[in-house]
Protein backbone atom coordinates (compact mmCIF):
# COMPACT_ATOMS: atom_id res chain seq x y z
CA UNK A 1 0.00 0.00 0.00
CA UNK A 2 1.18 3.43 -1.45
CA UNK A 3 1.33 6.32 1.43
CA UNK A 4 -1.59 8.05 -0.60
CA UNK A 5 -3.38 5.35 0.11
CA UNK A 6 -2.16 4.78 3.79
CA UNK A 7 -2.81 7.65 4.48
CA UNK A 8 -6.14 7.54 3.96
CA UNK A 9 -6.16 4.55 5.98
CA UNK A 10 -5.35 6.09 8.98
CA UNK A 11 -7.81 8.99 8.51
CA UNK A 12 -9.96 6.60 8.71
CA UNK A 13 -8.87 4.52 11.46
CA UNK A 14 -8.79 7.71 13.89
CA UNK A 15 -12.06 8.75 12.74
CA UNK A 16 -13.59 5.66 14.32
CA UNK A 17 -11.38 5.90 17.08
CA UNK A 18 -11.58 9.34 18.21
CA UNK A 19 -15.26 9.35 16.96
CA UNK A 20 -16.08 7.06 19.70
CA UNK A 21 -13.85 8.49 22.79
CA UNK A 22 -16.59 11.25 23.23
CA UNK A 23 -19.03 8.26 23.99
CA UNK A 24 -16.59 7.07 26.43
CA UNK A 25 -15.51 10.32 28.17
CA UNK A 26 -19.45 10.28 28.74
CA UNK A 27 -19.35 6.55 30.03
CA UNK A 28 -16.67 7.74 31.99
CA UNK A 29 -17.88 10.77 33.74
CA UNK A 30 -21.16 8.49 35.32
CA UNK A 31 -18.79 7.54 38.15
CA UNK A 32 -15.95 10.02 37.98
CA UNK A 33 -15.01 13.85 37.91
CA UNK A 34 -13.78 15.60 34.81
CA UNK A 35 -10.68 15.89 36.80
CA UNK A 36 -10.55 12.36 37.07
CA UNK A 37 -11.76 11.53 33.37
CA UNK A 38 -8.80 13.61 32.19
CA UNK A 39 -6.16 12.47 34.53
CA UNK A 40 -6.78 8.60 34.56
CA UNK A 41 -7.07 8.86 30.29
CA UNK A 42 -3.78 10.57 30.52
CA UNK A 43 -2.16 7.87 33.14
CA UNK A 44 -3.54 4.92 31.21
CA UNK A 45 -2.32 5.95 27.98
CA UNK A 46 1.01 6.83 29.43
CA UNK A 47 2.05 3.42 31.15
CA UNK A 48 0.76 1.69 27.80
CA UNK A 49 3.30 3.91 26.04
CA UNK A 50 6.12 3.63 28.29
CA UNK A 51 5.46 -0.42 28.44
CA UNK A 52 5.68 -0.64 24.35
CA UNK A 53 7.79 2.35 23.46
CA UNK A 54 10.19 3.11 26.42
CA UNK A 55 13.35 2.55 24.52
CA UNK A 56 12.04 5.23 21.46
CA UNK A 57 13.26 7.70 24.30
CA UNK A 58 16.79 7.56 23.09
CA UNK A 59 16.16 8.84 19.75
CA UNK A 60 14.76 12.44 21.09
CA UNK A 61 17.43 14.47 20.81
CA UNK A 62 17.91 17.16 23.60
CA UNK A 63 16.99 20.30 21.59
CA UNK A 64 13.57 17.85 20.35
CA UNK A 65 12.64 17.61 24.29
CA UNK A 66 11.35 21.37 24.64
CA UNK A 67 8.75 20.84 21.56
CA UNK A 68 8.11 17.42 23.01
CA UNK A 69 7.03 19.17 26.38
CA UNK A 70 5.08 22.32 24.31
CA UNK A 71 2.94 19.43 21.99
CA UNK A 72 2.27 17.13 25.10
CA UNK A 73 0.56 20.09 26.90
CA UNK A 74 -1.25 21.83 23.94
CA UNK A 75 -2.22 18.46 22.29
CA UNK A 76 -3.01 15.98 25.12
CA UNK A 77 -2.81 17.60 28.66
CA UNK A 78 -5.09 20.48 28.32
CA UNK A 79 -7.75 18.90 25.84
CA UNK A 80 -8.21 15.91 27.77
CA UNK A 81 -9.74 18.28 30.48
CA UNK A 82 -11.10 20.58 28.51
CA UNK A 83 -13.28 18.14 26.91
CA UNK A 84 -14.00 16.36 30.19
CA UNK A 85 -15.75 19.40 31.84
CA UNK A 86 -17.19 20.38 28.35
CA UNK A 87 -18.79 17.21 28.48
CA UNK A 88 -20.59 18.07 32.00
CA UNK A 89 -22.82 20.19 30.35
CA UNK A 90 -23.09 19.64 26.53
CA UNK A 91 -23.57 16.25 24.71
CA UNK A 92 -20.57 13.81 23.53
CA UNK A 93 -22.38 14.28 20.13
CA UNK A 94 -22.64 18.09 19.88
CA UNK A 95 -18.87 18.15 21.78
CA UNK A 96 -17.17 15.92 18.33
CA UNK A 97 -19.28 18.03 16.40
CA UNK A 98 -17.61 21.53 17.46
CA UNK A 99 -14.33 19.91 17.44
CA UNK A 100 -14.25 19.30 13.98
CA UNK A 101 -13.32 23.29 13.97
CA UNK A 102 -9.85 22.41 14.32
CA UNK A 103 -8.90 22.25 10.52
CA UNK A 104 -9.73 25.88 9.74
CA UNK A 105 -7.67 26.76 13.10
CA UNK A 106 -4.69 24.79 12.32
CA UNK A 107 -4.70 26.37 8.46
CA UNK A 108 -5.30 29.74 9.58
CA UNK A 109 -2.45 29.22 11.97
CA UNK A 110 -0.25 27.68 9.86
CA UNK A 111 -0.04 29.99 6.79
CA UNK A 112 -0.62 33.22 9.17
CA UNK A 113 2.60 31.75 11.90
CA UNK A 114 4.38 28.74 10.08
CA UNK A 115 4.49 30.16 6.97
CA UNK A 116 2.86 26.77 5.76
CA UNK A 117 1.94 27.06 2.33
CA UNK A 118 -1.98 26.07 1.45
CA UNK A 119 -3.55 25.88 -2.40
CA UNK A 120 -7.12 27.27 -3.10
CA UNK A 121 -8.39 23.49 -3.09
CA UNK A 122 -7.27 23.34 0.32
CA UNK A 123 -9.18 26.46 1.60
CA UNK A 124 -12.42 26.59 -0.09
CA UNK A 125 -12.68 22.33 1.37
CA UNK A 126 -11.85 23.54 4.83
CA UNK A 127 -14.68 26.26 4.73
CA UNK A 128 -17.09 23.44 3.14
CA UNK A 129 -16.27 21.23 6.41
CA UNK A 130 -16.73 24.23 8.45
CA UNK A 131 -20.65 24.84 6.51
CA UNK A 132 -21.38 21.12 7.48
CA UNK A 133 -20.36 21.13 10.99
CA UNK A 134 -22.34 24.29 11.77
CA UNK A 135 -25.34 22.45 10.32
CA UNK A 136 -24.69 20.28 12.56
CA UNK A 137 -24.02 22.74 15.49
CA UNK A 138 -26.97 24.60 14.71
CA UNK A 139 -29.64 21.08 14.76
CA UNK A 140 -27.83 20.22 18.05
CA UNK A 141 -28.46 23.21 19.30
CA UNK A 142 -31.98 23.35 18.25
CA UNK A 143 -32.53 19.92 19.52
CA UNK A 144 -31.29 20.51 23.42
CA UNK A 145 -31.78 24.30 24.09
CA UNK A 146 -31.37 23.22 27.58
CA UNK A 147 -27.29 22.52 27.72
CA UNK A 148 -25.12 25.05 27.97
CA UNK A 149 -23.28 26.09 25.37
CA UNK A 150 -20.76 28.48 27.00
CA UNK A 151 -18.90 25.05 27.68
CA UNK A 152 -18.58 24.80 24.18
CA UNK A 153 -15.74 28.15 24.30
CA UNK A 154 -13.84 24.95 26.32
CA UNK A 155 -14.01 22.77 23.11
CA UNK A 156 -13.09 25.94 20.99
CA UNK A 157 -9.70 26.52 23.41
CA UNK A 158 -9.21 22.28 22.79
CA UNK A 159 -9.42 22.60 19.04
CA UNK A 160 -7.17 26.14 19.12
CA UNK A 161 -4.61 23.63 21.69
CA UNK A 162 -4.96 21.01 18.71
CA UNK A 163 -4.35 23.54 15.91
CA UNK A 164 -1.07 24.53 17.17
CA UNK A 165 0.14 21.34 18.20
CA UNK A 166 -0.33 19.63 14.70
CA UNK A 167 1.46 22.75 13.36
CA UNK A 168 4.44 22.66 16.28
CA UNK A 169 4.89 18.53 14.86
CA UNK A 170 5.10 19.14 11.32
CA UNK A 171 7.61 21.86 11.49
CA UNK A 172 10.07 21.07 14.47
CA UNK A 173 9.27 16.69 14.78
CA UNK A 174 8.99 15.82 11.18
CA UNK A 175 12.42 13.86 11.06
CA UNK A 176 11.27 11.62 15.20
CA UNK A 177 9.16 9.07 14.66
CA UNK A 178 6.20 9.04 15.66
CA UNK A 179 6.35 6.39 18.72
CA UNK A 180 8.76 8.40 20.06
CA UNK A 181 7.08 11.88 20.22
CA UNK A 182 3.73 10.24 21.71
CA UNK A 183 5.59 7.93 24.73
CA UNK A 184 8.13 11.61 25.05
CA UNK A 185 4.76 13.69 25.21
CA UNK A 186 3.01 10.99 27.83
CA UNK A 187 6.38 10.50 29.84
CA UNK A 188 6.09 14.17 30.74
CA UNK A 189 2.78 14.32 31.32
CA UNK A 190 2.19 11.38 33.65
CA UNK A 191 3.47 13.20 36.68
CA UNK A 192 0.95 16.25 36.40
CA UNK A 193 -1.91 14.23 35.56
CA UNK A 194 -0.95 12.18 38.84
CA UNK A 195 -0.58 15.49 40.86
CA UNK A 196 -4.19 16.43 39.55
CA UNK A 197 -5.51 13.26 40.78
CA UNK A 198 -4.46 12.79 43.96
CA UNK A 199 -6.22 16.33 44.19
CA UNK A 200 -9.44 14.82 43.88
CA UNK A 201 -11.70 12.14 46.26
CA UNK A 202 -10.17 9.24 43.98
CA UNK A 203 -8.65 7.09 46.59
CA UNK A 204 -11.90 7.27 48.53
CA UNK A 205 -14.35 6.01 45.60
CA UNK A 206 -11.93 3.71 43.63
CA UNK A 207 -14.06 0.67 45.18
CA UNK A 208 -17.73 1.85 44.60
CA UNK A 209 -18.92 -0.25 41.46
CA UNK A 210 -20.02 2.58 39.49
CA UNK A 211 -16.77 4.16 39.76
CA UNK A 212 -15.00 0.66 38.67
CA UNK A 213 -17.59 0.90 36.16
CA UNK A 214 -16.61 4.21 34.68
CA UNK A 215 -12.65 3.10 35.14
CA UNK A 216 -13.13 0.20 32.31
CA UNK A 217 -14.05 3.08 30.38
CA UNK A 218 -11.51 5.46 30.23
CA UNK A 219 -9.09 2.72 30.84
CA UNK A 220 -10.11 1.81 27.03
CA UNK A 221 -10.12 5.50 26.35
CA UNK A 222 -6.46 5.92 27.44
CA UNK A 223 -4.80 3.37 25.63
CA UNK A 224 -6.99 2.77 22.24
CA UNK A 225 -8.35 6.28 22.12
CA UNK A 226 -5.06 8.20 23.44
CA UNK A 227 -2.50 5.94 23.18
CA UNK A 228 -2.54 4.45 20.06
CA UNK A 229 -4.65 7.13 18.34
CA UNK A 230 -1.42 9.36 19.15
CA UNK A 231 0.88 7.52 17.57
CA UNK A 232 -1.46 7.43 14.33
CA UNK A 233 -1.79 10.87 14.22
CA UNK A 234 1.46 11.80 14.50
CA UNK A 235 2.45 9.31 11.77
CA UNK A 236 -0.33 11.26 9.67
CA UNK A 237 0.88 14.50 10.32
CA UNK A 238 4.37 13.65 8.95
CA UNK A 239 3.60 11.81 6.00
CA UNK A 240 0.86 14.48 4.91
CA UNK A 241 -0.08 18.00 5.77
CA UNK A 242 -1.38 19.09 8.99
CA UNK A 243 -5.01 20.46 7.41
CA UNK A 244 -5.20 17.03 6.11
CA UNK A 245 -4.07 15.49 9.68
CA UNK A 246 -6.85 17.23 11.44
CA UNK A 247 -9.68 16.84 8.69
CA UNK A 248 -10.26 13.76 10.64
CA UNK A 249 -12.21 16.01 12.95
CA UNK A 250 -14.23 16.40 9.87
CA UNK A 251 -15.86 12.50 10.56
CA UNK A 252 -15.03 12.48 14.30
CA UNK A 253 -18.80 14.15 14.24
CA UNK A 254 -20.26 11.58 12.32
CA UNK A 255 -18.92 8.44 14.65
CA UNK A 256 -19.74 10.69 17.78
CA UNK A 257 -23.06 11.50 16.17
CA UNK A 258 -23.83 7.85 15.47
CA UNK A 259 -22.66 6.37 19.28
CA UNK A 260 -24.75 9.40 20.46
CA UNK A 261 -28.08 8.07 18.51
CA UNK A 262 -27.55 5.02 20.38
CA UNK A 263 -27.13 6.25 23.64
CA UNK A 264 -30.15 8.02 23.20
CA UNK A 265 -29.32 11.28 22.24
CA UNK A 266 -31.20 12.88 19.62
CA UNK A 267 -29.98 12.91 15.68
CA UNK A 268 -31.97 14.90 13.15
CA UNK A 269 -32.35 14.96 9.49
CA UNK A 270 -30.01 17.98 9.64
CA UNK A 271 -27.31 16.48 11.55
CA UNK A 272 -27.71 14.31 8.55
CA UNK A 273 -27.16 16.84 5.74
CA UNK A 274 -23.89 18.50 7.64
CA UNK A 275 -22.32 14.71 7.49
CA UNK A 276 -22.75 14.40 4.02
CA UNK A 277 -21.05 18.28 3.33
CA UNK A 278 -18.38 17.29 5.73
CA UNK A 279 -17.47 14.53 3.82
CA UNK A 280 -17.04 16.67 0.69
CA UNK A 281 -15.05 19.36 2.78
CA UNK A 282 -12.64 17.06 3.86
CA UNK A 283 -11.70 15.34 0.25
CA UNK A 284 -11.23 18.56 -1.02
CA UNK A 285 -8.95 19.74 2.00
CA UNK A 286 -7.34 16.23 1.64
CA UNK A 287 -5.67 17.35 -1.64
CA UNK A 288 -1.52 18.15 -0.90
Amino acid sequence: MNAKQLKWVYLFILSLIWGSSFILIKKGLVGLSALQVGSLRIIFAALFLLLIGFRSLAKIQRIQWKYIAITSVLGTFLPAYLFAIAETEIDSSTTGILNSLTPLITLVLGVLVFGIMAQRRQIIGVFIGLIGSGLLVFSGAMNHPDQNYYYALLVLIACFCYALNVNLIKKYLSDLNSLSITTGNFTILVVPASIVLLTTNFSEVVDVAEVQHSLFFILILGIVGTGIANIIFFKLIQMSSPVFATSVTYLIPIVACFWGFFDGELLSPYQLLGALVVLVGVFLSARK
